[in-house]
């Protein structure tokens, strides 16, 4: 068995809407191609003995990945399901979801299905962390493929590394949290790549969080809190209750700081955080220089200070208000007389709520080298039976993160401490704070119980509130995304998507002008580039998921305009996972057979991904006259709209009746019907964009985009003006019907590359004048023969003659084939056309220029757009 072809979802897909994070792998059987379960002696027992929950793994309630809810789409593989027979690709699904399972990642959704080749199968299935979903994906095939062989199969170096890459790429619990509650109001979220910086929000309504630390944190706050001195110093001059303590750097130092606080102790590095460093309870002159010692590991000045009794507590402090507090005890086991320390630690580790790292409740407890050296200071080692009912604590700290545990103690918290919290982060100017304190009773004024503040803590661990050892869970993740995002506050941006085969980049165009001219904010993609406010950013086709997100991520944006097309939706899905509107411009044979697309059928479905991520409310505009477009509107939950270049079309009349919204191209006019009024644009004629209505495909897209603009609530002047000051051009459109005119002939550069595209580029040019009509076109190595055969023969029809040139990718094809391919189609109507071979583009383009008659008009069809455009401003300035 082996995977040919592996891809990860991060959006919305031709797989899925609804589960955005999923692994597509497409799989060769090889020797088992054809073969089921029940067809290979002995997998059944295998696969069950080897992965015993398999057959009952079941969908818990709640959230699988931040904001995804994951059903399963197949039941369990049980041994009656795999002994009555299940397609192997199914059984590689299941294998893949249970060993992320079993690495602590709950997923469960997937499915699979046979490829057009024999003995392939697709495998789709969800994942929690990217890179762990694709190890999945090639274990499970190594696997299963083991099973059917009857080889041994060793699950733990497999479970051990999907659970490196969890603990390595995962949220921690804090961030999760967060997340999960933006999530739940709809928020949406992006990982900022190569941070831990997480985006909420949209262009300007963007908001960004790093563990607990966010965009509103005050840096001078987090300055103060770092530096434990200064914390203290001003903690202690209004008012609140801190331990007496000095800072040193040496032993003499030590001594004197002892000389002058007496014993008991505690030394902690200056600028240390999470317990490092800190050795608390200190009695002896030994253990202080060795606490000294452990400090200088992470800040050469060490600060010394009185060792408070009492129980450690946190105050959790959010936007000026507690929010919730817990009690936190060290890691400890308890003697039964019998067990040695280590076996009370194994036993302890037992506990289910225990594991490694963040990936449950509790953290698995580990003797380490201050384990070790606190026992050795009381005379014992991991091998020391403890006596019966006796505690040992194995970490001087109560981080949970070091095996502590923690009880919720939020509603004993007395009035007075209640305040305290609330000042201390006030003082130090901290949006979200955590306060440590010492004090025998939290239910007791700090100030009566002799305790004090200990430390105070920026991007403070949420762990202990969220799910504590005992007591009430509290949601202290919903007050920060309060802050970050109060009621009534914005955190998308509207966003219209567009798709189709052609004419998405020009209507992306008009519609980015159409919303600019108002006075947004726009960001847009196209098949040439991405746009911020008008500048190209980045140049290239950028329709896929990663320009997307640029524009999203970008925080002067108030506006999206994407452009998406069928290429990034295969390779990666959307990069949205809703949109306001979506346009859908026609359905057409374009690069089928490419990414196991074949049919213009299949296509469709990959083009209705886009419609099918309209918020309830928003809008899907459709084209009424291709069938496969508006057939998309019975898979839609979302408001529908259609437009038509037919005003008799019996879509549109059925459509208003009820109560529709169209646009229609109707006696000359852009004109929107709705609520049985007919709202007139203006004449299409006056919109540079049609060239005096001869360009028949781009008042089509000009209809989309006016219909998109009445819906996103512009007004009829608005894109009235808008469609008139939109002059098509060579750097406002580059590649689409961009004009040249030379004292003796015209140049149109356009990038019509399918069959759809020439066709109604073939209309414009019969509605065009010209002494003779000449194309520089090239052949299509990435399209099936019969579609270039197909582009050729119309390109012979349109043209008087034609300059044949080669891409420079031909994508698999030789020169040679094309050359002939493309000969014999555009001579198909035309057995006399004249044809000049020339391979090279520029050639190609130099030649006609010097070639071409008085009055006639050249067409290119060009490759690079760029170059093309290059060479032809140059050629403007010498004639």
């Amino acid at each position: 068995m082996k995977i040919v072809d592996l891809r990860t979802m991060r959006g919305p897909s031709y797989w899925s809407v609804k589960h955005h994070k999923l692994i597509v792998a497409k799989v060769d059987l090889k020797e088992f191609a054809g073969q089921w379960s029940c067809a290979v002696a002995g997998l059944s027992e295998r696969l069950l003995a080897l992965l015993p929950n398999i057959s009952q793994a079941q969908q818990p309630a709640g959230l699988s990945g931040a904001g995804n809810r994951h059903t399963a789409k197949h039941p369990p593989l049980t041994p009656e399901r795999l002994t009555a027979g299940e397609p192997l690709g199914h059984v590689i699904q299941h294998v893949a979801l249970e060993l992320q399972r079993l690495a602590a990642m709950p997923v469960f959704w997937g499915k699979s299905y046979p490829a057009r080749e024999h003995g392939v199968e697709y495998v789709v299935f969800a994942y929690q962390e990217e890179r762990a979903g694709r190890a999945a994906a090639e274990a499970a095939v190594a696997v299963v493929g083991a099973l059917c062989r009857g080889q041994e199969v060793d699950l733990k170096p497999i479970i051990a590394e999907l659970h490196e890459i969890r603990e390595e790429e995962f949220f921690g619990p804090s961030t999760y949290s967060i997340v999960a509650e933006a999530a739940s109001r709809n928020i949406p979220y992006i990982q900022l790549k190569n941070t831990s910086i997480i985006q909420l929000g949209y262009g300007v309504n963007q908001r960004r969080i790093w563990a607990t630390t966010t965009s509103l944190t005050s840096h001078a706050g987090v300055e103060v809190a770092g530096n434990k001195n200064r914390t203290k110093a001003m903690l202690e001059d209004s008012g609140v209750p801190v331990p007496r303590g000095t800072t040193v750097y040496s032993e003499n130092g030590l001594r004197d700081a002892i000389e002058e606080l007496g014993f008991p102790i505690v030394t902690k590095p200056l600028n240390g955080n999470h317990g490092k460093g800190a050795t608390i309870h200190i009695m002896n002159w030994e253990d202080a220089a060795e606490g000294l010692k452990a400090a200088q590991a992470y800040s050469r000045a060490v600060i010394v200070e009185q060792f408070i009794e009492g129980f450690d507590f946190r105050l959790l402090v959010v936007n000026g208000r507690l929010i919730a507090a817990a009690k936190r005890t060290p890691a400890a086991v308890k003697g039964d007389g019998t067990s040695t320390i280590q076996q009370l630690i194994d036993q302890v580790n037992e506990d289910p709520r225990r594991g490694v790292g963040h990936e449950k409740t509790l953290t698995s407890i580990k003797a380490d080298a201050h384990t070790l050296a606190l026992l050795a200071k009381q005379g014992r080692a991991l091998d020391t039976v403890l006596p019966a009912g006796e505690v040992q604590f194995l970490k001087s700290t109560a981080n949970i993160s070091t095996g502590g545990t923690a009880s919720d103690v939020t509603d004993q918290i007395h009035p007075y401490n209640l305040l305290l919290a609330e000042r201390v982060a006030g003082i130090v100017g901290l949006d979200i704070c955590g306060i440590d304190l010492m004090a025998t009773d939290i239910a007791v004024p700090l100030d009566e119980s002799r305790g004090a503040v200990i430390e105070v803590n920026a991007a403070p661990g949420f762990r202990m509130h969220i799910d504590p050892t005992e007591g009430l869970p509290r949601n202290v993740a919903a007050p920060v995304v309060d802050m970050l995002f109060p009621p009534g506050s914005a955190s998308r941006i509207p966003i219209i998507a567009i798709a189709g085969t052609n004419g998405k980049t020009t209507t992306t165009r008009l519609i980015a002008h159409l919303v600019a001219s108002t006075g947004y904010k726009v960001g847009f993609t196209t098949t040439d580039g991405i746009y911020i406010q008008g500048v190209q950013l980045q140049k290239g086709d950028c329709t896929g998921a990663q320009s997307a997100e640029f524009v999203l991520r970008d925080p002067t944006v108030n506006y999206a305009v994407l452009e998406t097309a069928r290429g990034g939706m295969l390779r990666s899905g959307l990069g949205f996972h809703t949109c306001d509107i979506a346009v859908v411009t026609n359905v057409a044979a374009d690069h089928l057979g490419l990414r196991d697309i074949y049919t213009v059928e299949e296509m469709a479905a990959v083009k209705g991904v886009v419609p099918r991520t309209v918020r309830k409310n928003g809008w899907a505009v459709l084209n009424a006259d291709d069938d496969l477009v508006y057939g998309m509107a019975r898979t839609l939950e979302c408001q529908v709209a259609l437009f038509s270049m037919n005003e008799h079309n019996p879509r549109i009349r059925e459509h208003v009746e009820a109560g529709g919204v169209a646009a229609v191209y109707e006696e000359g006019y852009i004109t929107i019907y709705r609520n049985s009024y007919k709202l007139r644009i203006d004449r299409a004629a006056e919109f540079p964009v049609t060239f005096g209505g001869r360009a028949g495909f781009n008042i089509e897209n000009s209809l989309a985009a006016a219909l998109a603009g009445h819906l996103a609530g512009f007004s009829q002047d608005t894109i009235k003006t808008a469609l008139r000051t939109f002059v098509p051009s060579a750097t406002k459109t580059p590649g689409r019907m961009n004009v040249y005119k030379f004292p003796k002939f015209e140049v149109i550069v356009d990038y019509a590359h399918n069959t759809a595209g020439i066709t109604k580029f073939a209309d414009f040019m019969d509605a065009t004048t010209a002494t003779r009509k000449i194309g520089v076109v090239s052949g299509l190595g990435d399209r099936r023969d019969e579609d270039t055969l197909g582009f050729a023969r119309i390109a012979g029809r349109i043209f008087d003659e034609v300059i044949l040139r080669q891409d420079r990718d031909l994508r698999g094809k030789s020169a040679e084939f094309l050359r002939e391919i493309m000969t014999r189609g555009l001579r198909l109507d035309k057995p006399d056309l004249p044809i000049t071979y020339i391979e090279n583009e520029p050639d190609a383009i130099d030649y006609v220029l010097a070639n071409a008659p008085e009055g006639s008009v050249v067409t290119i069809f060009t490759e690079n757009i760029t170059a093309t455009i290059a060479k032809l401003d140059a050629y403007e300035k010498t004639v």
